[in-house]
């Protein structure tokens, strides 16, 4: 029995209906559909499934965006056509397996003993041999040794030339043909328990029960009930995240555009979340210890969920998915970061909840302070230019040679080592204006020691960016002997008044230039108040420009334009040492008027100089009036649950079990069919004349589904073993 691959074929009906019913139960349709949902599958598994809309923008572009979304090619999963597929091909492969099946349980017991002995002379493993037994004799003796070796036999007695002959058929290797009803089967179970489990059940609610999509915001208790599913769903994978001393009893169901609500026959309180970390900061266990309010008995039920170790409960698992913050409390202070001799606010301190939001005011302009993030542990490396993880990467190092060596080379070649340390905790907030639109910061709350350097001042470091897209910029504020910013602070103060900046040039003209020298002093005083002017900006920002020119670039500005280029290297290190200079003395002065001790002039003094150098040029840049550093903070974890019943789990285990055995079975299992006629000798061959022997002549013929060498040596075993035919 072959199988065959055209479809089911009506006798009656318009041509267009026989053709459709045709193709649709062909196997040749059942392929193409396989085809498109391993081609689909593959989209899913390289494109981020159910990302923010903005994150396709940002690695795509907008049109492609829109593609996407069109096409459900984000969320290919629970996307109409995909699952109009699987309906297709749940239904094309039923259709061939009901066609074919009837065929091959027909097929199962037929032994095909009918057939006639000329035609064993056409099988490509075929032999013949003189007996000294009877017909009947031979007959009945080969078939027991093939009973015996595991085949079915049918012995068939017919009339031939000089007396009765003996056929024996035989069969071995019939699991085959059920292999394809099992592996078709398989196909059928898994796309029926992919359909149960995937979003038709929830979308057939939706358009059954009058259910919708929320959009909005809120308390999950304010959410309305044609935004909520039945504790009776029967099938949904939800997530549910429940905060340290908390419980609950609504998961969530995210949807394209929107949510919808899942309402639990219990609730989930998280007692304690256990996470254990490696040397690299990535989390290397973490865990739930949790108890389970049954609302129908009032049970308690204890439990200890971690990844790959899920709770049940009436049906439901509960996985250990991920882990967020619970709603920790934050202490921040108020930097500001505003040039001008008097900031035009003060510092301050502001408590927020990490997930919520406070209104704050500059002047005339509007803000809302969001809290992202609170990060306990970061754990950075800090290996060769000791860039905290290259996202703090300082820009005027530019180090060729270091580039390439990373790309190129021996393969044996293996990169630096690296040095891994925890940095201590760090925030992450949003201010949004009036418009509504937002910056992310990212602060840390300790001073950083970039490098191993005994002198070299610990940083603290304020990250910025515009996008999600766009990595952080850091602002490297140094850290005073307290550590603490307020000795930058001062000096940048001080650095935007105009009388505190003439005090520190005249300090400094002083120290370097003797008193009998006032033409000297003249042009000293002259130059280093003309660098000073450049490097502090203009008093008052020009209107548009953003940010103001300042600070370095605004000192290589003025060289480029009036300096002649053979002269300007050399023009350039006097005027550096100068600004240098007056800007030493423009801290000390500070720190007098601070009641603070002067600056000793060793190694440390000047690394702490040559830093706040240019942290002052680089804070012109810094997009926000304020910044905010974290003073202290109250931990609460939070644990993410995946919680699911899914009814087809079980349906497609088992199409996975009919899938392995089906496979095995058609690759593993060959169907052999063996003829033997057995005539007797007298009558073999009628020109030869009769025999006086009363022994039989046999032939004998083998086929299979598959040409293998291994069929070769089976034949030659079974001549040997039946008709005593020496190897």
């Amino acid at each position: 029995m072959t199988v065959s691959t055209h479809g089911l074929r009506l006798k009656s009906g318009s041509h267009a209906l026989r053709s459709s019913v045709e193709l649709l139960s062909s196997m040749r349709f059942s392929i193409s559909l396989l085809t498109v949902i391993c081609i689909a599958s593959v989209i899913g598994t390289v494109l981020k499934q159910q990302e923010p809309l903005t994150n396709y923008v940002n690695q795509f572009g907008p049109f492609w965006a829109q593609v996407f979304g069109a096409v459900n090619l984000n969320t290919v999963y629970s996307a109409w056509w995909f699952m109009l597929i699987l309906a297709f091909l749940v239904l094309s492969t039923s259709l061939c397996i009901a066609r074919n099946t009837p065929k091959i349980l027909a097929d199962w017991n037929q032994l095909k003993e009918n057939v006639r002995e000329q035609s064993l002379k056409a099988f490509g493993h075929r032999a013949e041999q003189a007996l000294g037994e009877a017909p009947e004799t031979a007959a009945r003796r080969i078939g027991q040794t093939l009973v015996q070796s595991g085949w079915k036999v049918k012995l068939q007695q017919r009339d031939a030339p000089g007396g009765s002959g003996w056929m024996v058929a035989a069969k071995a290797g019939a699991a085959n043909k059920l292999g394809y009803i099992a592996a078709h089967g398989a196909i059928v179970l898994v796309c029926v328990g992919g359909l149960l489990d995937g979003d038709l059940v929830v979308r057939a609610q939706m358009w059954l029960n009058d259910k919708s999509i929320y959009t909005g915001g809120g308390l999950i208790a304010d959410v309305p009930a044609r935004h909520r599913l039945s504790e009776r769903n029967p099938t949904f994978r939800a997530n549910l995240l429940v905060a340290e001393g908390t419980q609950s009893s609504t998961a969530i169901l995210n949807q394209p555009g929107g949510v919808l609500l899942q309402d639990l026959p219990f609730s989930v309180e998280l007692k304690k979340f256990i996470v254990e970390y490696y040397s690299t900061g990535m989390p290397k266990l973490f865990a739930s210890e949790i108890v389970i309010h049954d609302r129908e008995t009032g049970e308690k039920i204890p439990h200890r969920v971690e990844v790959n170790h899920p709770a049940h409960h009436k049906g439901i698992e509960i996985y250990q998915s991920s882990f967020d913050d619970g709603g920790s409390s934050v202490t921040l202070k108020a930097v500001p970061m505003a040039v001008g001799p008097q900031p035009s606010s003060k510092p301050f301190e502001i408590q927020g909840t990490i997930g919520g939001s406070s209104s704050l005011t500059n002047g005339p302009e509007k803000m809302t302070l969001e809290y992202t993030a609170l990060r306990v542990i970061n754990v950075e490396n800090f290996s060769g230019a000791g860039n905290l993880g290259g996202s703090g990467a300082d820009v005027r190092k530019v180090d060729l040679r270091q580039s390439i060596d990373a790309r190129m080379g021996a393969a044996n070649k293996t990169k630096e080592q690296k040095e891994l340390r925890n940095v201590g905790p760090s925030l992450s907030y949003k201010l949004r204006d009036a418009a509504g639109q937002a910056r992310e910061f990212h602060n840390y709350m300790l001073p950083v020691k970039m490098d191993s350097a005994e002198f070299t001042p610990a940083l603290f470091l304020l990250g910025v960016r515009e996008t999600p897209a766009q990595p952080f910029q850091y602002l490297r504020i140094p850290a005073d002997e307290l550590g603490s910013m307020e000795g930058f602070l001062r000096l940048r103060r001080a650095l935007a008044d105009p009388v505190q900046r003439e005090r520190a040039v005249q300090r400094y003209v002083r120290q370097a230039i003797a008193a009998d020298r006032p033409d000297l002093a003249q042009q000293l005083a002259a130059s280093a108040s003309r660098a000073l002017v450049l490097f502090a900006g203009p008093d008052q920002p020009v209107a548009g420009q953003k940010p103001p020119l300042a600070g370095l670039q605004a000192i290589s500005d003025f060289m480029e334009a009036n300096v002649p280029e053979a002269e300007r290297n050399r023009a350039g290190e006097v005027l550096v040492r100068i600004l240098n200079g007056v800007l030493f003395e423009l801290a000390q002065i500070t720190r007098e008027q601070s009641d603070l001790k002067p600056l000793p002039l060793d190694d440390r003094t000047q690394a702490w100089m040559a830093q706040a150098v240019l942290s002052l040029s680089d804070a012109h840049h810094y997009p926000a009036p304020m910044t905010f550093e974290l003073k202290d903070f109250t931990q609460v974890q939070a644990s993410v649950f995946q919680v699911t019943r899914t009814p087809g789990k079980n349906i497609v285990y088992l199409g996975c079990a009919l899938l392995i055995l089906g496979i095995f079975a058609m690759l593993y299992v060959r169907e052999r069919r063996l003829w033997i006629w057995l005539a007797p000798a007298g009558g073999a061959d009628a020109e030869k004349g009769p025999e006086s022997s009363p022994g039989s002549q046999a032939t004998m013929a083998l086929s299979t589904n598959r040409q293998t060498m291994e069929v070769d040596r089976e034949f030659e075993m079974l001549k040997t073993k039946l008709l005593q035919v020496p190897r």
